[in-house]
């Protein structure tokens, strides 16, 4: 064997097992670093724009539109359910599995406990007629479907005003209460409707009147609406909407 030949099979051994060494080096040093490493923690959800049809209140009180519907509200995140719009399941999530106490009202970032979660208070303006839960939920990061929103709001009136129902519609089933009372409810898979629910024909207080409502959605968007009628199922315009109730 040549001198030169002898030198060139050295080069030719290392060459071909190189790879395999280097790999098994970057191994052992990977698994040396990670040896009693903490695992990284995941990063946190991006930051969302605020809602585009929602606004934080800017004023003591909200006049009700033109169409008499009420655009301030306090609404609770998200809870999360099965999302069955039955009238016996929805009446078991907002009676008896999540049920929202009527007293004391709740304020702005207020927290509860809902499932396993710590659940806050917001209060909105809604830009439109309606209050879009989903716009609501999606700028928090949180769930938009199988969920039970709980929302409040305190209704002024400036006489008592007798013969008046009020009037709702949701996306999807829905329970309402005034005073305490239960007025009406919508079950099963509906879009929002304009007066869809209407109550019988109730008094409103003068003054502070407190209305409640628990809205269930299964998938996709979810939205509420409500008004008051008169005695002529006219909308009543001359009501205002605040977040605390005057004391008696």
């Amino acid at each position: 064997m040549s001198r030169s030949f002898r030198r060139v099979v050295p080069l030719l051994v290392i060459t071909a097992f190189w790879p395999a060494a280097s790999g098994l080096s970057m191994l052992a040093a990977e698994l040396q670093g990670g040896r009693g490493a903490a695992p990284t923690p995941a990063a946190p959800p991006a930051a969302r724009p605020p809602a585009p049809s929602l606004a934080r209140p800017a004023s003591p009180a909200k006049p009700a539109n033109a169409d008499g519907f009420i655009q301030r509200w306090l609404i609770l995140e998200p809870i999360r359910v099965p999302g069955q719009l039955t009238e016996s399941a929805v009446r078991t999530a907002v009676e008896k599995d999540f049920a929202v106490p009527a007293t004391p009202l709740p304020a702005d970032g207020q927290k509860l406990k809902g499932g396993d979660s710590e659940l806050a208070w917001h209060a909105v303006d809604t830009l439109n007629y309606n209050v879009n839960l989903y716009h609501f939920a999606y700028a928090l990061n949180k769930p938009t479907s199988n969920v039970l929103f709980w929302a409040v709001t305190v209704v002024n009136a400036p006489r008592e005003m007798s013969g008046v129902r009020l009037a709702i519609g949701s996306n999807a089933a829905s329970v309402w209460w005034v005073n305490g009372t239960e007025v009406t409810a919508l079950y099963n898979d509906r879009q929002a409707v304009i007066d869809d629910g209407v109550s019988k024909r109730l008094t409103l207080n003068k003054g502070a009147n407190v209305i409640r409502a628990a809205i269930v959605n299964a998938g996709g968007a979810t939205d509420f609406c409500a008004r008051f009628l008169d005695e002529n199922d006219r909308p009543i315009k001359t009501l205002t909407a605040t977040l605390t109730a005057p004391a008696r």
